[in-house]
Protein backbone atom coordinates (compact mmCIF):
# COMPACT_ATOMS: atom_id res chain seq x y z
CA UNK A 1 0.00 0.00 0.00
CA UNK A 2 1.41 3.27 -0.64
CA UNK A 3 1.63 5.39 2.26
CA UNK A 4 1.64 9.64 2.77
CA UNK A 5 5.02 11.01 3.68
CA UNK A 6 2.84 12.10 6.34
CA UNK A 7 2.03 8.29 7.77
CA UNK A 8 5.93 7.27 6.48
CA UNK A 9 7.36 9.70 8.90
CA UNK A 10 4.41 8.95 11.96
CA UNK A 11 4.82 5.85 11.59
CA UNK A 12 9.13 5.50 11.38
CA UNK A 13 8.85 7.76 14.84
CA UNK A 14 6.71 5.39 16.37
CA UNK A 15 8.33 2.83 19.12
CA UNK A 16 6.15 -0.42 19.74
CA UNK A 17 3.66 1.26 17.29
CA UNK A 18 2.54 -2.73 15.91
CA UNK A 19 -0.99 -2.51 14.52
CA UNK A 20 -3.58 -3.87 17.33
CA UNK A 21 -5.10 -6.92 16.95
CA UNK A 22 -8.20 -7.61 14.10
CA UNK A 23 -11.27 -7.82 15.91
CA UNK A 24 -11.72 -11.87 16.54
CA UNK A 25 -14.41 -13.85 17.91
CA UNK A 26 -18.15 -12.61 19.75
CA UNK A 27 -17.11 -9.00 21.09
CA UNK A 28 -18.63 -6.54 23.06
CA UNK A 29 -18.80 -2.87 24.11
CA UNK A 30 -21.26 -0.07 25.03
CA UNK A 31 -20.33 1.86 22.01
CA UNK A 32 -18.73 1.11 18.79
CA UNK A 33 -16.94 2.77 16.72
CA UNK A 34 -16.39 2.09 12.76
CA UNK A 35 -13.11 3.98 11.58
CA UNK A 36 -10.27 4.95 13.23
CA UNK A 37 -9.63 8.20 11.67
CA UNK A 38 -10.23 11.73 13.63
CA UNK A 39 -14.23 11.38 13.55
CA UNK A 40 -13.74 8.07 15.19
CA UNK A 41 -11.23 8.76 17.89
CA UNK A 42 -12.82 12.47 18.60
CA UNK A 43 -15.56 10.65 19.60
CA UNK A 44 -13.85 7.99 21.73
CA UNK A 45 -11.69 10.36 23.28
CA UNK A 46 -15.03 12.63 24.04
CA UNK A 47 -17.00 9.28 25.65
CA UNK A 48 -14.07 8.50 27.76
CA UNK A 49 -14.15 12.25 29.06
CA UNK A 50 -17.90 12.32 29.57
CA UNK A 51 -17.91 8.50 31.13
CA UNK A 52 -14.69 7.41 31.85
CA UNK A 53 -15.90 3.80 32.99
CA UNK A 54 -17.73 3.55 29.39
CA UNK A 55 -16.32 0.45 27.19
CA UNK A 56 -15.91 2.06 23.95
CA UNK A 57 -14.01 -0.17 20.78
CA UNK A 58 -12.98 0.95 17.40
CA UNK A 59 -13.25 -1.45 14.40
CA UNK A 60 -10.54 -0.16 11.33
CA UNK A 61 -10.01 -1.74 8.37
CA UNK A 62 -6.05 -0.31 8.00
CA UNK A 63 -4.21 1.20 10.99
CA UNK A 64 -5.75 4.49 12.89
CA UNK A 65 -4.69 7.39 10.00
CA UNK A 66 -4.43 5.14 7.34
CA UNK A 67 -7.37 6.86 5.57
CA UNK A 68 -8.19 10.40 5.05
CA UNK A 69 -7.15 11.61 8.56
CA UNK A 70 -3.21 10.66 7.93
CA UNK A 71 -3.11 11.69 4.01
CA UNK A 72 -4.93 15.26 3.94
CA UNK A 73 -3.21 18.56 3.78
CA UNK A 74 -2.80 18.94 7.54
CA UNK A 75 -5.24 22.22 7.39
CA UNK A 76 -6.85 22.85 10.95
CA UNK A 77 -9.83 25.33 9.70
CA UNK A 78 -12.85 26.30 10.98
CA UNK A 79 -16.20 26.57 8.93
CA UNK A 80 -15.48 29.86 8.13
CA UNK A 81 -15.81 28.98 3.93
CA UNK A 82 -19.10 27.30 4.96
CA UNK A 83 -20.89 29.87 6.94
CA UNK A 84 -23.26 30.75 3.87
CA UNK A 85 -23.91 26.92 3.87
CA UNK A 86 -24.49 26.56 7.38
CA UNK A 87 -26.88 29.76 7.26
CA UNK A 88 -28.87 27.99 4.62
CA UNK A 89 -28.76 24.36 6.48
CA UNK A 90 -28.89 26.28 10.45
CA UNK A 91 -30.33 29.74 10.40
CA UNK A 92 -27.90 32.79 11.62
CA UNK A 93 -28.18 32.21 14.87
CA UNK A 94 -27.29 28.37 14.89
CA UNK A 95 -24.51 28.91 12.19
CA UNK A 96 -22.52 31.70 14.28
CA UNK A 97 -23.09 29.05 17.53
CA UNK A 98 -21.59 26.49 15.24
CA UNK A 99 -18.96 28.84 13.20
CA UNK A 100 -17.56 29.92 16.82
CA UNK A 101 -17.30 26.06 18.06
CA UNK A 102 -15.47 25.16 14.86
CA UNK A 103 -13.12 28.27 15.81
CA UNK A 104 -12.29 27.43 19.28
CA UNK A 105 -11.57 23.88 17.72
CA UNK A 106 -8.74 25.32 16.26
CA UNK A 107 -7.42 25.98 19.35
CA UNK A 108 -8.55 22.96 21.40
CA UNK A 109 -6.32 20.63 19.10
CA UNK A 110 -3.31 22.40 19.77
CA UNK A 111 -4.30 22.30 23.72
CA UNK A 112 -4.46 18.80 23.35
CA UNK A 113 -1.43 18.32 21.92
CA UNK A 114 0.39 20.33 24.51
CA UNK A 115 -1.51 18.61 27.54
CA UNK A 116 -0.98 15.00 26.17
CA UNK A 117 3.22 15.03 24.66
CA UNK A 118 1.39 14.78 21.00
CA UNK A 119 4.52 16.53 18.62
CA UNK A 120 1.94 16.93 15.79
CA UNK A 121 3.96 19.92 14.94
CA UNK A 122 1.08 22.30 15.53
CA UNK A 123 1.18 25.83 14.07
CA UNK A 124 -1.36 28.73 14.86
CA UNK A 125 -0.50 31.23 11.68
CA UNK A 126 -3.94 31.45 10.46
CA UNK A 127 -5.60 30.94 6.76
CA UNK A 128 -5.07 32.59 3.56
CA UNK A 129 -7.86 32.52 0.91
CA UNK A 130 -6.38 34.02 -2.10
CA UNK A 131 -6.85 34.50 -5.74
CA UNK A 132 -4.45 32.92 -8.04
CA UNK A 133 -6.10 34.28 -10.99
CA UNK A 134 -7.70 37.70 -11.77
CA UNK A 135 -11.31 36.39 -12.46
CA UNK A 136 -11.30 34.88 -8.85
CA UNK A 137 -10.32 37.78 -6.97
CA UNK A 138 -12.97 38.48 -4.69
CA UNK A 139 -14.46 35.00 -4.43
CA UNK A 140 -14.91 34.83 -0.68
CA UNK A 141 -16.59 38.03 -0.83
CA UNK A 142 -20.00 36.93 -0.42
CA UNK A 143 -18.69 34.60 2.59
CA UNK A 144 -16.94 37.31 4.90
CA UNK A 145 -20.25 39.83 4.20
CA UNK A 146 -22.50 37.09 5.48
CA UNK A 147 -19.97 36.47 8.34
CA UNK A 148 -19.64 39.76 9.50
CA UNK A 149 -23.53 40.19 9.08
CA UNK A 150 -24.32 37.39 11.52
CA UNK A 151 -21.68 38.47 14.18
CA UNK A 152 -18.62 37.44 13.13
CA UNK A 153 -16.40 40.72 12.85
CA UNK A 154 -13.34 38.65 13.41
CA UNK A 155 -13.21 35.70 11.49
CA UNK A 156 -11.99 36.87 8.25
CA UNK A 157 -9.22 40.02 8.42
CA UNK A 158 -9.00 42.12 5.19
CA UNK A 159 -5.12 42.21 3.60
CA UNK A 160 -3.81 44.36 1.24
CA UNK A 161 -2.53 42.53 -2.05
CA UNK A 162 0.78 43.30 -1.59
CA UNK A 163 0.68 41.67 2.22
CA UNK A 164 -0.95 38.63 0.90
CA UNK A 165 1.70 38.59 -2.15
CA UNK A 166 4.39 38.78 0.80
CA UNK A 167 3.25 36.09 3.05
CA UNK A 168 2.71 33.67 0.33
CA UNK A 169 6.25 33.95 -1.40
CA UNK A 170 4.16 34.58 -4.71
CA UNK A 171 3.30 37.57 -6.81
CA UNK A 172 0.81 34.91 -8.47
CA UNK A 173 -1.22 35.94 -5.42
CA UNK A 174 -3.37 38.78 -6.80
CA UNK A 175 -5.37 39.14 -3.44
CA UNK A 176 -6.95 37.56 -0.72
CA UNK A 177 -8.64 37.29 2.89
CA UNK A 178 -7.14 36.09 6.60
CA UNK A 179 -8.43 33.76 8.43
CA UNK A 180 -6.73 33.72 12.17
CA UNK A 181 -8.64 30.46 13.30
CA UNK A 182 -6.57 28.73 11.89
CA UNK A 183 -3.57 26.20 12.35
CA UNK A 184 -1.01 23.19 9.97
CA UNK A 185 -0.37 20.15 11.78
CA UNK A 186 1.12 16.96 10.28
CA UNK A 187 -1.56 14.98 10.30
CA UNK A 188 -0.31 11.18 10.45
CA UNK A 189 1.34 11.81 13.79
CA UNK A 190 -1.85 13.80 15.04
CA UNK A 191 -3.83 10.87 14.12
CA UNK A 192 -1.30 8.69 15.83
CA UNK A 193 -1.19 10.96 19.04
CA UNK A 194 -4.96 10.43 19.34
CA UNK A 195 -4.79 6.52 18.74
CA UNK A 196 -2.00 6.41 21.71
CA UNK A 197 -4.21 8.53 24.29
CA UNK A 198 -7.26 6.49 23.24
CA UNK A 199 -5.57 3.08 24.11
CA UNK A 200 -4.25 4.87 27.19
CA UNK A 201 -7.70 5.88 28.20
CA UNK A 202 -9.17 2.15 27.67
CA UNK A 203 -10.51 2.56 24.53
CA UNK A 204 -10.25 -0.98 22.28
CA UNK A 205 -8.70 -1.11 18.99
CA UNK A 206 -9.47 -3.39 16.43
CA UNK A 207 -7.46 -2.89 13.39
CA UNK A 208 -7.26 -4.77 10.08
CA UNK A 209 -10.96 -5.35 10.70
CA UNK A 210 -13.07 -4.40 7.48
CA UNK A 211 -16.35 -3.96 8.30
CA UNK A 212 -18.17 -6.62 6.11
CA UNK A 213 -21.55 -6.20 7.53
CA UNK A 214 -24.07 -3.89 9.84
CA UNK A 215 -27.04 -5.76 11.22
CA UNK A 216 -28.98 -3.12 12.21
CA UNK A 217 -31.26 -4.37 15.01
CA UNK A 218 -31.32 -3.72 18.48
CA UNK A 219 -28.55 -4.06 19.75
CA UNK A 220 -26.56 -3.76 16.91
CA UNK A 221 -23.91 -5.63 15.57
CA UNK A 222 -20.75 -4.72 13.77
CA UNK A 223 -19.47 -7.49 11.40
CA UNK A 224 -15.61 -8.29 10.03
CA UNK A 225 -14.37 -11.64 8.49
CA UNK A 226 -13.86 -13.02 11.72
CA UNK A 227 -15.23 -11.77 14.35
CA UNK A 228 -18.39 -9.59 15.76
CA UNK A 229 -18.86 -6.75 17.87
CA UNK A 230 -22.13 -6.01 19.38
CA UNK A 231 -23.01 -2.73 21.30
CA UNK A 232 -25.78 -0.83 22.31
CA UNK A 233 -24.75 2.42 20.26
CA UNK A 234 -22.84 2.31 16.51
CA UNK A 235 -20.85 5.31 15.28
CA UNK A 236 -20.20 5.27 11.44
CA UNK A 237 -17.42 7.15 10.74
CA UNK A 238 -15.94 5.72 7.63
CA UNK A 239 -15.38 8.50 5.41
CA UNK A 240 -15.50 8.36 2.07
CA UNK A 241 -16.53 4.15 2.43
CA UNK A 242 -20.29 5.86 3.36
CA UNK A 243 -20.74 6.63 0.38
CA UNK A 244 -21.43 2.72 -0.57
CA UNK A 245 -24.19 2.39 2.40
CA UNK A 246 -27.55 2.80 1.03
CA UNK A 247 -28.94 5.26 3.67
CA UNK A 248 -26.00 8.01 2.96
CA UNK A 249 -25.13 6.83 -0.97
CA UNK A 250 -27.14 9.93 -2.43
CA UNK A 251 -25.94 12.13 0.82
CA UNK A 252 -21.92 11.53 0.28
CA UNK A 253 -20.03 11.32 -3.02
CA UNK A 254 -16.31 9.76 -2.82
CA UNK A 255 -13.36 11.72 -4.63
CA UNK A 256 -9.81 12.21 -4.36
CA UNK A 257 -7.51 14.82 -3.59
CA UNK A 258 -3.75 14.81 -4.68
CA UNK A 259 -0.73 15.93 -2.92
CA UNK A 260 2.75 16.50 -3.59
CA UNK A 261 6.04 17.14 -1.47
CA UNK A 262 9.06 18.45 -2.21
CA UNK A 263 12.63 18.04 -0.97
CA UNK A 264 13.35 20.20 2.21
CA UNK A 265 14.16 23.53 0.51
CA UNK A 266 14.27 25.77 4.20
CA UNK A 267 16.47 27.92 2.91
CA UNK A 268 14.64 28.62 -0.28
CA UNK A 269 11.80 29.33 1.46
CA UNK A 270 13.35 32.05 3.63
CA UNK A 271 14.55 33.82 0.67
CA UNK A 272 10.93 34.42 -0.39
CA UNK A 273 9.45 35.04 2.79
CA UNK A 274 7.03 32.00 3.18
CA UNK A 275 8.43 31.03 6.75
CA UNK A 276 5.61 31.09 9.03
CA UNK A 277 3.64 28.56 8.73
CA UNK A 278 0.40 29.78 7.36
CA UNK A 279 -1.57 27.59 5.11
CA UNK A 280 -2.70 28.61 1.80
CA UNK A 281 -5.39 28.28 -0.61
CA UNK A 282 -6.82 29.15 -3.59
CA UNK A 283 -10.43 30.48 -5.15
CA UNK A 284 -9.99 27.54 -8.20
CA UNK A 285 -13.10 24.94 -8.40
CA UNK A 286 -10.54 22.35 -8.26
CA UNK A 287 -9.14 23.86 -5.34
CA UNK A 288 -5.33 23.76 -4.73
CA UNK A 289 -4.16 24.35 -1.15
CA UNK A 290 -0.49 24.48 0.45
CA UNK A 291 2.02 25.13 3.06
CA UNK A 292 5.35 24.17 4.46
CA UNK A 293 6.32 21.48 6.67
CA UNK A 294 8.81 21.71 9.42
CA UNK A 295 11.45 20.19 7.96
CA UNK A 296 10.96 23.40 4.86
CA UNK A 297 9.23 21.23 2.26
CA UNK A 298 5.81 22.29 0.52
CA UNK A 299 2.96 20.18 0.07
CA UNK A 300 1.11 21.15 -2.04
CA UNK A 301 -2.47 19.51 -2.89
CA UNK A 302 -5.29 19.89 -5.93
CA UNK A 303 -9.00 18.58 -5.13
CA UNK A 304 -11.45 17.63 -7.29
CA UNK A 305 -9.98 14.00 -8.33
CA UNK A 306 -11.21 10.81 -9.43
CA UNK A 307 -15.05 9.90 -8.97
CA UNK A 308 -16.00 6.02 -9.00
CA UNK A 309 -19.36 5.24 -10.42
CA UNK A 310 -21.73 3.94 -7.44
CA UNK A 311 -19.39 5.56 -4.98
CA UNK A 312 -17.36 2.24 -4.81
CA UNK A 313 -13.83 3.35 -3.67
CA UNK A 314 -11.52 -0.11 -3.27
CA UNK A 315 -9.49 -0.96 -6.11
CA UNK A 316 -6.97 0.83 -8.07
CA UNK A 317 -9.00 3.58 -8.90
CA UNK A 318 -8.20 5.86 -5.70
CA UNK A 319 -4.42 5.23 -5.82
CA UNK A 320 -1.83 6.82 -6.40
CA UNK A 321 -1.77 8.13 -10.24
CA UNK A 322 1.35 9.39 -11.39
CA UNK A 323 -0.54 11.88 -14.48
CA UNK A 324 -2.82 13.96 -11.82
CA UNK A 325 0.55 14.08 -9.39
CA UNK A 326 1.87 15.49 -12.32
CA UNK A 327 -0.73 17.58 -13.06
CA UNK A 328 -0.55 19.03 -9.79
CA UNK A 329 3.20 19.70 -9.78
CA UNK A 330 2.52 21.59 -13.00
CA UNK A 331 -0.03 23.76 -11.31
CA UNK A 332 2.85 24.25 -7.97
CA UNK A 333 5.39 25.23 -10.76
CA UNK A 334 2.88 27.73 -11.59
CA UNK A 335 2.40 29.67 -8.72
CA UNK A 336 6.29 29.10 -7.65
CA UNK A 337 8.03 29.72 -10.71
CA UNK A 338 11.25 30.50 -9.10
CA UNK A 339 11.17 26.84 -7.69
CA UNK A 340 10.69 25.47 -10.37
CA UNK A 341 13.90 23.29 -10.05
CA UNK A 342 12.91 22.13 -7.03
CA UNK A 343 12.78 17.90 -7.10
CA UNK A 344 9.15 16.40 -5.68
CA UNK A 345 10.34 13.54 -3.94
CA UNK A 346 6.64 12.30 -2.12
CA UNK A 347 2.92 12.44 -3.97
CA UNK A 348 0.06 10.52 -3.02
CA UNK A 349 -4.23 10.30 -3.11
CA UNK A 350 -6.71 8.66 -1.82
CA UNK A 351 -10.64 9.02 -1.41
CA UNK A 352 -12.70 12.00 0.86
CA UNK A 353 -16.19 12.34 1.17
CA UNK A 354 -18.16 15.40 0.02
CA UNK A 355 -21.74 16.05 1.15
CA UNK A 356 -23.84 18.57 -1.15
CA UNK A 357 -23.10 21.20 0.62
CA UNK A 358 -19.59 20.92 2.10
CA UNK A 359 -21.30 20.64 5.44
CA UNK A 360 -20.78 17.45 7.35
CA UNK A 361 -23.50 15.14 7.77
CA UNK A 362 -24.29 14.23 11.57
CA UNK A 363 -27.26 12.15 12.75
CA UNK A 364 -28.87 8.73 12.70
CA UNK A 365 -29.04 6.20 10.26
CA UNK A 366 -32.46 6.04 8.96
CA UNK A 367 -33.86 7.55 12.04
CA UNK A 368 -32.61 4.53 14.02
CA UNK A 369 -30.95 6.56 17.53
CA UNK A 370 -28.57 3.34 18.27
CA UNK A 371 -26.37 4.05 14.66
CA UNK A 372 -25.27 7.41 14.80
CA UNK A 373 -23.24 8.39 11.60
CA UNK A 374 -20.49 11.37 10.92
CA UNK A 375 -19.76 11.24 7.61
CA UNK A 376 -18.57 14.34 4.71
CA UNK A 377 -16.35 16.18 5.87
CA UNK A 378 -15.80 17.46 2.48
CA UNK A 379 -11.90 18.19 2.43
CA UNK A 380 -12.01 20.25 6.35
CA UNK A 381 -12.79 17.76 8.97
CA UNK A 382 -9.31 17.99 10.64
CA UNK A 383 -10.77 20.70 12.93
CA UNK A 384 -14.26 20.08 12.73
CA UNK A 385 -13.84 16.43 13.12
CA UNK A 386 -13.68 17.58 17.11
CA UNK A 387 -16.68 18.89 16.73
CA UNK A 388 -18.15 16.36 15.22
CA UNK A 389 -16.75 13.62 17.62
CA UNK A 390 -18.76 16.04 20.34
CA UNK A 391 -22.09 16.04 18.80
CA UNK A 392 -21.55 12.51 18.17
CA UNK A 393 -20.65 11.33 21.73
CA UNK A 394 -23.56 13.62 23.07
CA UNK A 395 -25.63 11.86 20.79
CA UNK A 396 -24.42 8.29 21.73
CA UNK A 397 -24.73 8.93 25.52
CA UNK A 398 -28.20 10.41 24.78
CA UNK A 399 -27.54 13.80 26.23
CA UNK A 400 -30.22 16.71 25.11
CA UNK A 401 -27.88 19.52 25.32
CA UNK A 402 -26.60 21.55 22.79
CA UNK A 403 -24.35 19.44 21.01
CA UNK A 404 -26.94 16.63 20.50
CA UNK A 405 -29.98 19.16 19.78
CA UNK A 406 -28.12 21.19 17.09
CA UNK A 407 -29.48 21.71 13.85
CA UNK A 408 -27.10 20.64 12.34
CA UNK A 409 -27.84 17.08 13.39
CA UNK A 410 -30.74 15.27 11.25
CA UNK A 411 -30.98 18.41 8.89
CA UNK A 412 -33.63 18.09 6.64
CA UNK A 413 -32.87 21.13 4.45
CA UNK A 414 -29.22 18.94 3.13
CA UNK A 415 -29.79 18.18 -0.82
CA UNK A 416 -28.95 14.87 -2.11
CA UNK A 417 -27.37 14.21 -4.94
CA UNK A 418 -28.05 13.22 -8.60
CA UNK A 419 -28.63 9.41 -9.02
CA UNK A 420 -26.46 6.89 -10.67
CA UNK A 421 -25.22 6.80 -13.25
CA UNK A 422 -26.05 10.56 -14.05
CA UNK A 423 -23.79 11.47 -10.62
CA UNK A 424 -21.02 10.04 -12.52
CA UNK A 425 -21.26 10.99 -16.10
CA UNK A 426 -22.90 14.32 -15.45
CA UNK A 427 -19.76 15.06 -13.18
CA UNK A 428 -17.18 14.00 -15.87
CA UNK A 429 -18.48 16.21 -18.02
CA UNK A 430 -19.02 18.88 -15.32
CA UNK A 431 -15.05 18.38 -14.55
CA UNK A 432 -13.86 18.64 -17.94
CA UNK A 433 -15.42 22.15 -18.79
CA UNK A 434 -14.06 23.13 -15.30
CA UNK A 435 -10.37 22.11 -16.29
CA UNK A 436 -10.91 23.98 -19.69
CA UNK A 437 -12.31 27.10 -17.75
CA UNK A 438 -9.40 27.26 -14.68
CA UNK A 439 -6.50 26.33 -17.77
CA UNK A 440 -8.31 29.40 -19.39
CA UNK A 441 -8.04 31.79 -16.48
CA UNK A 442 -4.28 30.72 -15.68
CA UNK A 443 -3.56 31.72 -19.45
CA UNK A 444 -5.65 35.49 -19.01
CA UNK A 445 -8.17 34.57 -21.32
CA UNK A 446 -12.13 33.81 -20.90
CA UNK A 447 -13.49 30.24 -21.28
CA UNK A 448 -16.37 30.16 -23.95
CA UNK A 449 -19.85 30.67 -22.67
CA UNK A 450 -20.72 26.99 -23.04
CA UNK A 451 -17.75 25.80 -20.58
CA UNK A 452 -18.14 28.57 -18.33
CA UNK A 453 -21.84 27.80 -18.13
CA UNK A 454 -21.02 23.60 -17.52
CA UNK A 455 -18.24 24.82 -15.29
CA UNK A 456 -20.64 26.88 -12.98
CA UNK A 457 -23.05 23.53 -12.11
CA UNK A 458 -20.57 21.95 -9.77
CA UNK A 459 -19.56 23.63 -6.25
CA UNK A 460 -15.80 23.92 -5.79
CA UNK A 461 -14.30 20.58 -4.99
CA UNK A 462 -17.23 18.01 -6.70
CA UNK A 463 -15.07 17.53 -9.69
CA UNK A 464 -13.98 14.31 -10.69
CA UNK A 465 -11.48 13.63 -12.81
CA UNK A 466 -10.26 10.57 -15.12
Amino acid sequence: MHRSLWLEEALGAEEGGAPAPPLAGAQRADVAIVGGGFVGLWTALELTRRDPGIEVAIVEQDICGGGASGRNGGFVLSWGAKVEALVAQCGDEEALRLLRLSESAVDEIGAFCAANAIDAHYVRAGHLWTATTLPTVGAWASTVALARRIGADDSFVDVDPAEVARRTGSAVHAAGVFEPHGAIVQPALLARGLRRVALERGVRIFEGSRMTGLDRGRPPVVRTAHGALVAEKVVLATNAWAAGMRELRRLVVALTSEIVATAPIPERLAEIGWSDGVAISDSQQMLHYYRTTRDGRIAFGKGGGTLALGGRVDGDLFQRNPQIADETTTDLRRIYPMLADVPITHDWSGPIDRSPSGVPLLGRLGGRDHILYGVGWSGNGVGPSLVGGKVLAALALGANDELATSAIVDNPRVGALPPEPVRYLGGRVVRAAVARKQRAQEEGRDADRVTSWIASQAPAGVIPND
